[in-house]
This record gives structure tokens, sequence and C-alpha cells, in this order.
């Protein structure tokens, strides 16, 4: 997969909408330097946020909801889990590189 540039909410979730189903990597900014990284499986998308179902200790299986300008902004990352390219360029880099 490679990385898609995207500059608006609408992109995110077309993206997305295509990937129900696709494993990837979250990791996301909690604040306070706290960062939290889980693997898991894109299982729905709404209008203002997505659902990913995410793998737990001991087997259990638990659903985070992320929203889509968490990732526009790089507050949410997603990668592909297979290679590890990040799968969105957050708004921020995307205005250093031009």
């Amino acid at each position: 997969m490679e990385e898609l540039e995207v500059n608006h909410v609408d992109d995110i979730h077309g993206k997305l909408s295509e990937m129900v189903g696709q494993r990837v990597k979250v990791r996301a900014n909690m604040g306070r330097t706290r960062v939290v990284e889980r693997n898991g499986c894109i299982k729905t998308v709404h209008p203002s946020v997505f659902i990913v179902e995410v793998d737990e200790r001991r087997g259990r299986k638990s659903r985070q909801s992320y929203q889509y300008v968490d990732v526009l902004t790089g507050t949410v990352e997603l990668f592909d889990i297979e290679s590890g390219e990040r799968l969105f360029t957050p708004l921020g880099n995307q205005l250093e590189e031009h």
C-alpha cells in the first residue's frame, strides 16, 4: 500500500470505507506523552468516526473509535500491518514537505 496524502476528512473517510475488513496498526497519541499502539481490523465507518476492533491480551478483542480529523492532524496514525508503512500523511507533514 502506498501512503496517501490527504487534506480533507472526506478523503480519509473514503479510503477507510474501502479498507473495511483489513488489518492495520493504530498509533494513538493520548496526550501527556502517552502513546498507545495496537493492531486491529477496521470494522465500520460512520460519518465522523471509524471503528477498529483491536487485539487485546489473552485473545480478547475490544472496539475503539477514532475520528477522521485525528488522522488528518496526525493524532491518530494508521500503518499497513505487514509493511509498516504509514497509510496517511498528516496535514502538518504535508505543509513541511511542500
